[in-house]
């Protein structure tokens, strides 16, 4: 590959804004990237913004997630729990509780699954 700028010298990168190839005197580091040196500086600087954001509400989102699963865990612990024990003493009724127990237990484990997609 030869630079786009300069087509005598070899390209050593890639413009992360304009996918151009780019020799030594034409490339700009902007944060671990390559840029058009007086050309597209600020456009990758604004992308490098864009991703960091992204990964900052990627991790906001995953604690969301986590957040509600320990909920619907806790409480579908309880529902299953209770219906379990009172089955004796309310023997059909009770079977009502374990079902919603066991339906809050799998958004509890649904809510885990999806969490996991933002790590």
């Amino acid at each position: 590959m030869v630079c786009y700028y300069h087509s005598e010298r070899p390209a050593v990168g890639i413009c992360q804004h304009c996918g151009r190839g780019l020799c030594a005197q034409c490339a700009a580091v902007v944060e671990d990237s390559l840029a058009c040196k007086d050309r597209h500086e600020e456009q990758v600087r604004g992308r490098q913004l864009v991703a960091a954001r992204a990964t900052v509400q990627a991790k906001r989102i995953e604690s969301g997630y986590l957040r509600n699963a320990l909920f619907y865990g806790l409480v579908g612990l309880v529902f299953t729990g209770f219906g379990a024990v009172q089955y004796r003493f309310l023997g059909l009724q009770a079977v009502f509780f374990v079902l919603i127990g066991l339906f809050l237990l799998y958004a509890a484990s649904a809510n885990l699954l999806e969490g996991r997609k933002y790590r």
